[in-house]
C-alpha cells in the first residue's frame, strides 16, 4: 500500500506527525498506528498527492497539499 510514498502527514488528535519514509525503515507497529483507526479501518480521510500520503483531517495540512 505504501509503494511510492516518500512521507506520510497523520492528524492524531490536533496535532500532525510527520513520517518520512525515504531512507527510514519505520516499524509495521508505527505505520499501522498511523494508518488504521479504532475501528480497525483506514482512517479517513486519506489522500495521496505525488508521493505523500495525507491521513486524517488538519485544515492548514490540506491548504499546503491542495494548492
Amino acid at each position: 500500500m505504501l509503494e511510492g510514498i516518500d512521507e506520510i502527514y497523520a492528524t492524531k488528535g490536533k496535532k500532525v506527525v510527520h513520517l518520512v519514509l525515504k531512507g527510514a525503515e519505520p516499524s509495521k507497529d508505527e505505520i499501522t498506528t498511523l494508518l488504521i483507526g479504532p475501528s480497525g479501518n483506514l482512517r479517513a480521510p486519506t489522500a495521496r498527492k505525488g508521493r505523500t500520503l495525507l491521513v486524517g483531517f488538519d485544515e492548514e495540512t490540506y491548504r499546503r497539499f491542495v494548492k
